[in-house]
Order: C-alpha cells, then structure tokens, then sequence
C-alpha cells in the first residue's frame, strides 16, 4: 500500500536514513530541487534509487520546470526557457502562434524531463494577478485574463500530456491576488465570492479537466476566514470541488511554506482532512518527511483513483517534429530576449 504524501530528498545521494524511511512509508511520490540535481547520470541515479527503495511500479517524480524564474533545470542541465510572460506579450498580436509556441516548449520539457526518469512538472500556473499584487507571481502568469490564462494553459498542458508528462496546474483556486508570498507568510484575500468567481477561480474552472492540481495556502476571507484554501474544507468542498468542477488528483502546495502553521504531522493531517488527496513535503529534513509520513493516511478509496488515473498520463507518448519545435521555442526567447533588454 502506498502513503498520501510526495517527499522532498535531501541532496545529490540517497542516503541510507533516506532509504529505510522510503521503504517503510513508501510515498506515491518524490519530488526534485536543485539541491538533487548535479548532472543527468546523477539524477537518474537518484531517482532509481528511490524507486528501488520504496518498490512500487508506479511512482510520481514531480519538478518545478515553468520557465523563467523557476526552473530547477538550468542549463547546461536544462535547455533556457521563457517566463510564461513571454508567451503572454506573444499572445496580444498572435494567439494562435502564442498557444502553438506554448504546446511546442512543453513538449520539449517533457521529452527532457523523460529521459532523466521524470514525469510530473508542477506546471502550468494558471494564477490571474492583479495590480498591486505580489510579485512572487508576475512574470510567471500566463496574462491578466482567466480566459487568456487558460487559453496557453491548456497549450501547456496538451504539450505535456502528448509526451506523457503529468501537468500539474497552480496554485488552485488562485494565488494572483495575494498581496504576501506564501513561502514567508499567509496571504489574505478580502475579495468577494463573486468577484473571485468572475476572475480568480474561472481560469482553474476553464481547466477542470485537467489531471492534477496544488493548492493554495491563501486565506480567502469571503469563504473562509481562518483556514487558508489548502486546509479549508469548505473551499476544496465548495469552491475547488464543486464550483470550479475540479474532480482530479489534488496535492497541497509545499507543507514546509511559512504561510501554514502548527507542527508538520498536524499540517498533513490538516490538508488531508481538508480533502486533498496527498500532502506535498519538499524541504528534505527528514525529522519533517518522518512527521508527515505519520500525519498521512494509506492512499485508498477516491484517492487512489485519482492517483492511478492521473499515473496512466506518463504512460503516453507521441512523435512530433522536435526541429520545428526548437525553432518555436528560439524565436520565443528571442523576442523575450528583445522585449526586456535595457534602454
């Protein structure tokens, strides 16, 4: 039986700790940060690793490869990208050759993240932000609008898809209009239900139907005015469940971000209670990842369900003409490039 959590790692190796931790929690999934990531042997290294230990055939290998600021995978590991800004200022002349350049881009990620034994990107942000908001969204956003949002969202994700690489869309029901970073402290939004209905939440409505989603540690007073959204019952209940119709693998934002409090077994079991189907530890301190593991149910029942469904979109895998690809992605960068060059 599998354990409803995803598990940060400490550093390059496996270590032995890290190992019989795996094998007796076995997580549904790991997830990597530049701390893991010294070169492409490695990786693989790494994440054979932690298969072997937790031995199950199925395991999510989750990575923040957006674009732009973040990108765990810079060159020479990884191949530069654009901010999703870039596909925005594109997408004000072309649409269609915004939506195309986005599906392309995606594509050449998820080839990239394969062949290191990857299969999830936590990506696309369909986050909407507003003037005066905080910038830890900015130039990650795909535009000003849900409808232009989820427009190149869903070019992100049919990228991903086609290649077999699970999208994970962020940071449900929206982070765009929070005025604090999540990672520091907890953001408060006084916005009312029908104006976040009208903006925040319609991008991830467009969306629904996409197979993963990570909640936002976002207090929305005007639903409820302790409990941020990924600990809120009532928001996953009424808001992301069944206003917005999302019926996918929900997985909380990182239980290590400042925003949340109280100690982490009690952060897990809050985000589980809350109605998530797994909690997300990314920090790799151990004594947390042991703390979690015991906050955390057996992954079972709808759960598992969502899990196995969303399991079978890294079992895919298309051609596609990579040349036409890359030269999609340079021409990008390229007016990026241009676009933000002093004067």
């Amino acid at each position: 039986m599998r354990s409803a959590f995803i598990t940060g790692l400490a550093g390059f190796t496996l270590t032995a700790d890290e190992a019989a931790f795996l094998a007796a929690s076995r997580p549904c999934g790991i997830i990597l940060f530049t701390r893991n990531c010294e070169s492409h042997a490695q990786i693989r290294t790494l994440i054979s690793a932690a298969k072997e230990a937790i031995g199950a055939e199925h395991l999510l290998v989750l990575i923040d490869q957006e674009g732009g600021r973040v990108q765990r995978l810079r060159p020479p590991l990884g191949r530069a990208l654009p901010p999703a800004a870039a596909y925005a200022r594109l997408y004000t002349h072309d649409p269609d050759a915004a939506c195309r350049a986005a599906r392309s881009a995606a594509r050449l990620v998820a080839e990239d993240l394969a062949s290191l034994g990857i299969n999830t990107d936590c990506a696309p942000v369909l986050d909407v932000p507003v003037p005066g908001s905080h910038d830890i969204i900015g130039d990650r956003a795909y535009g000003a609008t849900p409808q232009q949002v989820a427009h190149i969202g869903r070019s992100v994700c049919e990228g991903f898809i086609a290649q077999g690489m699970l999208p994970v869309i962020k940071h449900i029901p929206g982070h765009g209009r929070a005025t604090k970073d999540s990672h520091h402290d907890l953001p408060v939004v006084t916005t009312t239900h029908a104006e976040l209905s009208r903006t925040d939440f319609e991008a991830f409505r467009l969306m629904a139907d996409m197979p993963a989603a990570m909640t936002a540690h976002v207090v929305f007073t005007a639903l409820d005015d302790k409990a941020p959204a990924s600990t809120s019952l009532t928001v996953t209940r009424a808001i992301i469940r069944r206003e917005i119709g999302f019926d996918g693998f929900l997985m909380s934002d990182d239980l290590s971000m400042k925003a949340l409090s109280g100690g982490l077994r009690e952060r897990a079991e809050a985000v589980i209670a809350a109605g998530s189907d797994v909690a997300l530890h990314c920090n790799g301190n151990l004594s947390e990842m042991q703390a979690v593991a015991a906050g955390v149910p057996t992954l079972d029942g709808r759960a598992l369900e969502r899990f196995s469904a969303a399991v079978s979109v890294t079992e895919r895998r298309e051609t596609f003409d990579v040349a036409a690809a890359e030269a999609e992605l340079e021409a990008v960068l390229t007016r990026h490039a241009g676009a933000t060059e002093s004067v």
